[in-house]
C-alpha cells in the first residue's frame, strides 16, 4: 500500500470544483443525480447534451485541483486555432497521481459489459495502483471524485468496488462520466496532452521527481458520433498536433536526451490518423507501439543551465486529415 505523505490532498482541491460542476449543472447542460445514500452521478455527455466548458472544467478536476485548463484562440494548428491549454506547477501529482485513467473498473457479468478506465483523484484515494507505491502518495480523503470515459453510469458492483477501495461511504462518492464522442469528453481526453507526457517520461525512466513544472497544448478535437473516429480525433489532436514543455533540473545531457526520446514521431507507428492505426491492428488497443502516445513536439528545458532543448514537430496535415 503507497504511504500517506504531507503532499496536497488532490480529492480535497478538487472538491470545491466538483461542487461548483454541480452547481452551474444547468449551464453546463449536464444531468445531476445524487439519491441519499447513493453516489453522485454526474453525466457530462452520455444522455446529457454537455458542452465544452464542462469538458473544461471536467479537466481541472481530473488534474486534483492542482492545475488550470483553458480554451484559446491561438492554438498550434493553424487550421483547427481552438486549443486546450493545460499548466501545472505540480506535473507528477497532478497528471499522474490525479489524471492519468490508470484504474480499470469492469463490472459484474450478470450487469452487462461495463467497463471503463477511471481517472481523477478518486485514484489517489483507492491507491490500488503499483504507480502509488512508487509515487509513495495516497490521499485518505473522506470525499472522492472519479472520471469515467463512458456511456453510461457505472452499475452497483463497480460503486461498491470504488467505495471499498477508497475508505469511505458510497454516498461520498461522485462519478462524472461522458463518452469521448460527446463535447466534454473530447475536450477533457484532448487537456490529457501534458498527462501523457508525463506518462512517456515515467515510462523512459527519467527521474520523476525532476519534472517540476509544465504547460502542454493541443488543438480542440470536433467531437465525432462514432466511437472510433472520436477516439482517433482526439488521439491525432495530442499525437500530431500537441505540444509541452517542460522544465527539468539536472544536467543538460539528460534534458537533451529526454527532449528526443520523448515526441510521438519516435514511435514506429507514427504517420497516419490514429484512427487507421487502430484498424491496422485489428482494433487492438494494447498492440499499438506505446510511445506513440505523447504529444508531437517538446521542449525540455534545463533549469540549472537555463538550455531549452526540442524534438519532434508537428503534423498539421494529419491533424486536419482526422478532423475534416
Amino acid at each position: 500500500m503507497a504511504a500517506v505523505s504531507d503532499r496536497p490532498s488532490v480529492n480535497a482541491l478538487a472538491a470545491p470544483l466538483v461542487d461548483r460542476l454541480i452547481s452551474d449543472r444547468s449551464a453546463l447542460r449536464l444531468a445531476v443525480s445524487a439519491e441519499p445514500g447513493a453516489p453522485c452521478m454526474i453525466d457530462a455527455g452520455a444522455g446529457a447534451l454537455g458542452s465544452v466548458e464542462a469538458g473544461r472544467r471536467i479537466a481541472e478536476i481530473c488534474l486534483g485541483g492542482l492545475g488550470t485548463v483553458t480554451l484559446s484562440p491561438s492554438g498550434p494548428v493553424a487550421r483547427w486555432p481552438f486549443s486546450v491549454n493545460v499548466h501545472t506547477a505540480n506535473p507528477v501529482m497532478a497528471c499522474l497521481a490525479s489524471q492519468y485513467a490508470g484504474w480499470s473498473l469492469q463490472g459484474d457479468p450478470e450487469e452487462g459489459n461495463f467497463f471503463a478506465l477511471g481517472s481523477g483523484p478518486g485514484r489517489a484515494a483507492a491507491a490500488v495502483e503499483s504507480l502509488f507505491e512508487e509515487l509513495s502518495y495516497r490521499d485518505p480523503a473522506e470525499r472522492i471524485a472519479l472520471v469515467l470515459e463512458a456511456d453510461q453510469p457505472p452499475p452497483r458492483s463497480v460503486v461498491e468496488k470504488v467505495a471499498a477501495a477508497a475508505g469511505v461511504d458510497k454516498s461520498a462518492v461522485t462519478f462524472i462520466y461522458a463518452p469521448t464522442q460527446s463535447l466534454a469528453g473530447s475536450t477533457q481526453v484532448v487537456a490529457r496532452v501534458l498527462e501523457v507526457a508525463l506518462h512517456k517520461v515515467h515510462a523512459l525512466g527519467f527521474p520523476l521527481d525532476r519534472v517540476v513544472d509544465g504547460f502542454g497544448a493541443a488543438p480542440l478535437a470536433p467531437p465525432a458520433p462514432d466511437f472510433v473516429a472520436a477516439m482517433g480525433r482526439t488521439n491525432d489532436a495530442i499525437i500530431y498536433g500537441g505540444r509541452v514543455q517542460l522544465f527539468v533540473t539536472g544536467d543538460d545531457a539528460d534534458a537533451r536526451q529526454l527532449a528526443e526520446a520523448l515526441p510521438s514521431t519516435t514511435s514506429r507507428d507514427y504517420g497516419a490518423p490514429f484512427a487507421e492505426i487502430f484498424s491496422r491492428f485489428g482494433s487492438d488497443f494494447y498492440a499499438i507501439d506505446a510511445h506513440l502516445f505523447s504529444p508531437a513536439e517538446v521542449i525540455v528545458t534545463a533549469l540549472g543551465s537555463g538550455h531549452s532543448y526540442r524534438g519532434g514537430h508537428l503534423a498539421p496535415d494529419l491533424v486536419d486529415a482526422s478532423f475534416a
